[in-house]
């Protein structure tokens, strides 16, 4: 068994962040088990912000290691798998019985599969598409599968309680999770110069009324999510056949032709014409 090295406090700050995001993911189940179902939404969505810190702290502390991608990934099943699926479950699904807990396991073994697919790309030759994910990551899952909470919290129980409504939306979510479709990513998103200042007032403007109105905002944030689905998903289509059509034509070697040479005649017999009988 290989031992972990040694760190200094400051490589350890990234799988500190990873640990929070953890025991934000578990206080949501212990917030649910009590029927304090916001504080359960707001715990998962404290651990999808710090679960975006923990890899570019460790990407600027340059504390990358093997033991925090695999702690993460740790992290992220538990934060955005299990603590989503057991919030629905006692939310509404547990109103299906049998039926409901089959749902959410789905969904929960769908987030683990999404999980494994991801670190399997990323030793993986050829490399993913930049610029994407393949199928929804795991945070944008747990946010997505959340909302009818959000408007439930909003606008009463009316309708987004329903386990049958809740059962078409938990499988439609896995399914995305689980998808070759390709989901915007905003790592190597670079922002134009000029659009710099509008996008920090936009970050401000979202900050207030994620303060003021947060249900309606999150709903907002993941209607819009779900509508990039298929733009982004054009163009990725469009930037994989614009790379296949720049990438050069292999060139196929010609083989090598032979030339036959004529057999010598023997000495003393000369080559007849090709119009004379030969004696």
């Amino acid at each position: 068994m290989r031992r972990i090295q040694e760190l200094s406090v400051q490589r350890m700050v990234p799988n500190v962040l990873t640990l929070l995001a953890l025991c934000a993911g578990m206080t949501a189940i212990r917030f649910a088990l009590t029927g304090n179902f916001q504080a359960a939404v707001y715990a998962i969505i404290a651990a999808g912000v710090l679960d975006g810190l923990d890899g570019r702290v460790a990407r600027l502390l340059k504390a990358t290691s093997h033991f925090g991608a695999e702690l993460d990934s740790l992290s992220d099943f538990v934060s955005f798998g299990v603590a989503p699926a057991a919030v629905m479950y006692l939310w509404t699904m547990s109103g299906l019985h049998s039926l409901g807990w089959a749902i959410v396991l789905f969904y929960a073994v769908c987030c683990a599969l999404r999980l494994a697919r991801f670190n399997t790309q990323l030793s993986a030759e050829p490399a993913p598409q930049p610029g994407y994910f393949t199928g929804v990551p795991a945070p944008g899952g747990a946010g997505l599968v959340l909302m009818p909470m959000y408007a439930s919290f909003e606008w009463g129980d009316w309708i987004t309680r329903s386990p049958y409504l809740g059962a078409v939306w938990i499988a439609g979510i896995a399914f995305l999770m689980v998808s070759r479709i390709p989901t915007l990513s905003l790592k190597k998103f670079r922002i134009p110069q000029h659009y710099v200042v509008p996008t920090l007032l936009g970050i401000g403007l979202l900050a207030a009324f994620l303060t003021t109105a947060p249900w309606p905002t999150l709903l907002l944030v993941g209607m819009l999510y779900l509508g990039s689905i298929p733009p982004t998903a054009r163009a990725a289509a469009a930037a994989r056949r614009g790379a296949a059509a720049k990438k050069p034509e292999p060139v196929a070697e010609a083989p090598a032709l032979i030339a036959a040479q004529p057999l010598a005649a023997p000495l003393g017999d000369a080559a007849a014409p090709a119009n004379e009988w030969r004696h």
